[in-house]
């Protein structure tokens, strides 16, 4: 009987442990909590030598077990390589869950990951738990965001990519220690059909990523054209903050996707979300509904995002966003 839950502890090309692995540890730990206690366990795929703070990471976070594959051919991702590796690891150890991060690389790797098991997949979740079954049971939006379904899977091992950001990140635990075992894997016979040639890091005109700034000044259709964007701009750089968008405003063209919040975008968890002409559809409150404080500026009194809102203003956004920058460079001045 499959036992276990396996995260696929992805490795960011500066050779960092990604977030959203650690955000799936937690998970995992409490899903194991409801599993009599399954064994959380990890999967790392590498070519580097110098990984000791990856695993110092990872047993932080609660991993019992980090299932290690090594080997020069894996420096950097490819989906033909990690997908052999990980499905040899999945099928020697035999997890009844396995957990990947919808990242842009867990997205490449998953569904082909699935495919060779011969599995269920349950993409782009928002929340998992533990059914009366002891099955998995994966809730992600569906109907363009207007429903919640929760699937299960029939086979295992159970499959979900789950999206960054939609789930804290557990407590250091620092004595924790958890064991490593290289597994080897023979990829002689394995075709090699791209190759990464050079890696570019994306550029973003706004001053911190937007799914790692804790201060976010949202513009939506209210906002009317690009140039009033320079407006949010001024606003986040007085603030320590960056600049997002609703996905209407990058329809529209006035800002990159790159800085898109919602279900079709980013998921943000900042300190402070400021929503400027943004109406607040589901697919919007989505990406953003998890922020600490969120403060909504529009001039509809009736408009959904005053449900989600910390405070409420309901006014015209060329009036009151001008006088919250006048005022806080009057406090800059003193």
């Amino acid at each position: 009987m499959p036992s276990g839950i396996c995260i696929f502890a992805e490795v960011t090309p500066d050779k960092k442990l990604s977030g959203v692995t650690l955000e799936l540890s937690g998970k995992a730990l409490e899903l194991s909590q409801k599993l009599n206690g399954e064994t959380i366990n990890a999967l790392l795929i590498t070519g580097d030598d110098n990984i000791d703070d990856l695993f110092i990471e990872l047993s932080q976070s609660g991993i019992q077990n980090i299932w290690l594959v090594q080997d020069p051919k894996l420096k950097n991702y490819s989906t033909d390589l990690y997908a052999k590796a990980a499905y040899e690891v999945i099928k020697q150890k035999d997890p009844s869950i396995m957990l990947i991060g919808a990242t842009t690389t867990g997205r490449d790797i998953a569904p082909r990951l699935s495919s060779q098991l011969d599995t269920g997949l349950t993409a782009d979740c928002t929340e998992l738990d533990i059914n009366e079954k002891g099955q998995l049971a994966a809730t992600r939006p569906t109907f363009g965001g207007e429903l919640m379904a929760t699937i299960l899977c029939k086979k295992f091992p159970q499959m979900a990519t789950i999206r960054p950001k939609v789930m804290p990140k557990p407590t250091p635990n620092y004595e924790n220690k958890a064991k490593v075992e290289k597994i080897e894997v023979d990829f002689s016979a394995t075709p090699i059909r791209t190759e990464l040639i050079e890696f570019t890091p994306l550029a973003q005109s706004t001053q911190a990523r937007i799914d790692e700034a804790e201060v976010i000044i949202a513009g939506g259709k209210g906002l009317k054209n690009a140039q009033n964007f320079k407006m949010l701009e001024e606003l986040a750089q007085l603030l320590g903050g960056t600049v997002g968008a609703s996905r209407c405003a990058v329809d529209a063209g006035w800002c990159d996707h790159s800085v898109q919040i919602g279900q079709t975008g980013k998921t943000v968890t900042p300190k402070i979300y400021i929503a400027c002409g943004i109406s607040g559809a589901i697919q919007h409150l989505a990406g953003m509904n998890s922020s600490d404080i969120i403060i909504a500026i529009n001039k509809d009194p009736k408009a959904p995002i005053f449900k989600a809102a910390t405070y409420g203003i309901v006014g015209d956004v060329f009036e009151i966003v001008p006088k919250i920058i006048e005022e806080l460079k009057k406090q800059k001045v003193h």
